[in-house]
C-alpha cells in the first residue's frame, strides 16, 4: 500500500506540475486596434432562466462590438417561468441608442430530437444561424465589453477553427462562493495547462467558439446525444481528432465570460454530479488518465488516514503526500486565480483543501450510482 500511494502521489504531482508549466506556456492575448471582420452567431440556449436573463441582456447591449457583424439567438428549452416574457419585452424596447435592432436578436424554440435538450437547442439555433463562427454561451452568464472584439483579433491572428475561452464565477462573498471559485480555478487551469501541453482536453460551453462549417462537417454532436450534458466537451474532442492544429485557447483577459456560482450546496452537487456522469464517455485518453490520477488521489487522502489508525499505513507518510499536494495546487491556483484577478479566493484555500476530497469522492460515487436533477428535469444514469 505505501509504494501503491507514494507512486499516485507522484503522478498526482507530475500532472499538476506539468498543468503548471502548460499554464505559462499558453500566451495571453492582448487586444489592439485591429478593425472588426468577423461575424458571430451567439448561441445562448435557456431554460427558466427569469432570474438571470436581464444581466444577460444588459451585458449584450453593452458589448463595443460592431452591431451589423454579430446576431444573438436565444433558443428556449421549455421555460415555464417568465423568460420568454423577458426577452420578447426585451426586443419590443430595445433602444436604437445601444445600436442593437430586432434584426440583431432572434428567439427561437428548441427542435426535439435527442435525449439531451441543451445540444437540441444548440443545433436548433446554428441550423437558424446567418453567420460561420457560432459562440455559444450561458443564460446565467455576463459578457464583458470586448468579448467579440477578443474573439475577432484572435481569429484574424491565428485562423482557427475552434476556440476555448476562460470562465469565472461572480464574487459573492461567502465561503461556498470561494470554494466553488477554487475549484474553478483547478479546472481552468488544467484547461490552459492542457492547451500549453498540446493536450487540450477541457473547455466550457458559457465561452466556446467553432466555424458553423467544422460543426456540419462533423455531423454536430452526433454520436453523443444519448448524454444529457457533454455539449461543449464532446464536440471540442471531434474537432481536435481532425483539426488538432486548428484549436486553440483564448487566454485574454477581456474575454472572460462571468457566471454565478451555485447557492447551495445541494445545488453544487448536483452540478458536480452532471459533469462527472459524463466522464466515463470520454474519447480522450489524457482526459481519463488525469480524471482518475486525480480522483485516486483525492481517494488516498481520505483513505489514508483510517488506515494509520488500525496500523496498516505510517501516518507519516500520509503526511508527506498531503504537504505535497497542498504546494502544487497551491501553485496552480494561485498562476490562475493571477489570470483572473481573484486572489480573494485563497482567503478559503486550506478549508477548501481539507474539504475537496470528501466532495469529490461524494460525486464521483454519486455519478456512478445515481442520476441527477437539473433545471427541473431528473436525467437517469
Amino acid at each position: 500500500m505505501v509504494i501503491l500511494s507514494i507512486s499516485i502521489a507522484i503522478l498526482y504531482l507530475a500532472v499538476i506540475a506539468a498543468f503548471t508549466f502548460g499554464f505559462d506556456k499558453v500566451k495571453p492575448f492582448n487586444l489592439s486596434d485591429v478593425a472588426a471582420k468577423t461575424r458571430f452567431s451567439v448561441v445562448v440556449p435557456f431554460r427558466n432562466e427569469a432570474e438571470n436573463l436581464p444581466q444577460l441582456l444588459k451585458s449584450i447591449t453593452a458589448l463595443n462590438y460592431t452591431k451589423q457583424l454579430f446576431e444573438i439567438i436565444l433558443v428556449d428549452d421549455d421555460s415555464d417561468d417568465d423568460s420568454v416574457k423577458i426577452i420578447k419585452e426585451f426586443i419590443d424596447t430595445i433602444s436604437t441608442e445601444t445600436g442593437i435592432t430586432k434584426t440583431n436578436i432572434s428567439l427561437i424554440t428548441t427542435k426535439k430530437t435527442s435525449t439531451s435538450p441543451k445540444k437540441d437547442a444548440i443545433t436548433t439555433a446554428i441550423k437558424a444561424a446567418k453567420y460561420e463562427w457560432i459562440i455559444t454561451t450561458d443564460a446565467d452568464c455576463i459578457v464583458p465589453k470586448f468579448w467579440l472584439d477578443s474573439f475577432d483579433e484572435f481569429i484574424q491572428n491565428r485562423k482557427p477553427t475552434c476556440i476555448v475561452a476562460p470562465v469565472t464565477y461572480i464574487e459573492d462573498g461567502t465561503f461556498l462562493g470561494r470554494f466553488q471559485l477554487l475549484d474553478l480555478f483547478s479546472l481552468q487551469g488544467a484547461t490552459i495547462g492542457g492547451f500549453g501541453l498540446k493536450r487540450p482536453f477541457l473547455c466550457n460551453g458559457a465561452n466556446f467558439a467553432y466555424t458553423k462549417s467544422v460543426f456540419n462537417t462533423l455531423n454536430g454532436f452526433k454520436g453523443n446525444t444519448n448524454i444529457a450534458s457533454g455539449d461543449d466537451i464532446f464536440l471540442l474532442e471531434k474537432i481536435i481528432k481532425k483539426q488538432p492544429n486548428n484549436v486553440y485557447y483564448l487566454k485574454c483577459e477581456k474575454a472572460i465570460v462571468s457566471t454565478k456560482p451555485q447557492h447551495t450546496w445541494q445545488q453544487l452537487i448536483e452540478q458536480r454530479v452532471r459533469w462527472a456522469a459524463k466522464t466515463s464517455a470520454y474519447n480522450n485518453w489524457f482526459g481519463k488518465v488525469t480524471a482518475l490520477i486525480i480522483f485516486l488521489t483525492n481517494f488516498l487522502i481520505i483513505l489514508l488516514p483510517f488506515l494509520a489508525v488500525l496500523g496498516l499505513f505510517n501516518l507519516k507518510i500520509w503526511v508527506y503526500i498531503l504537504v505535497i499536494k497542498l504546494h502544487i495546487d497551491f501553485l496552480l491556483l494561485y498562476k490562475t486565480s493571477a489570470f483572473f484577478n481573484q486572489r480573494r479566493a485563497f482567503k478559503s484555500f486550506l478549508t477548501s483543501f481539507f474539504l475537496y476530497p470528501f466532495l469529490t469522492n461524494y460525486v464521483a460515487l454519486r455519478s456512478v450510482i445515481k442520476g441527477y436533477q437539473w433545471k427541473g428535469r431528473t436525467f437517469k444514469k
